[in-house]
């Protein structure tokens, strides 16, 4: 009898278990994205560099994981004539601009999305 109460538990265990790794997928994980489900990139249509003659690298402060990084490259993305790449290695974000932007734009789309720009180089 006892050998089957154990069995039983390790069942009941290993499905919890299988269960919280699914979920966790499913919605995400880390420091941002625990109980939302994980971002998902915005594809940029034009992808030819030379498209977009203004260049500028933002520091960002507030990303910590992945999530924080494609949470940054979206709100930047989601602006007419921007492509941006977030990198949380060195917390910046590389944006590339077909038109010459103003720099409360850039600045008020990162803070929209909850981080903060530092520096505009």
């Amino acid at each position: 009898m006892l050998t089957l109460i154990t069995i039983a538990g390790l069942i009941l265990l290993t499905g919890w278990a299988v269960y919280k790794i699914i979920q966790k997928s499913q919605k995400g994980g880390g420091c941002c994205g625990e109980h939302e489900i994980s971002a998902r990139r915005i594809i940029i249509a034009d992808r030819n560099k030379s498209h977009y003659p203004y260049k500028y690298t933002l520091t960002i402060g507030g990303m910590t994981c992945e999530n924080c990084a494609i949470k940054v490259e979206n709100a930047l993305n989601a602006l007419p004539g921007t492509w941006a790449k977030a990198d949380i290695a060195d917390s910046k974000a590389s944006v590339l601009m077909k038109t010459e932007p103003d720099l409360k734009i850039l600045r008020k789309a990162v803070s929209d999305a909850g981080y903060v720009v530092t520096k505009i180089d």
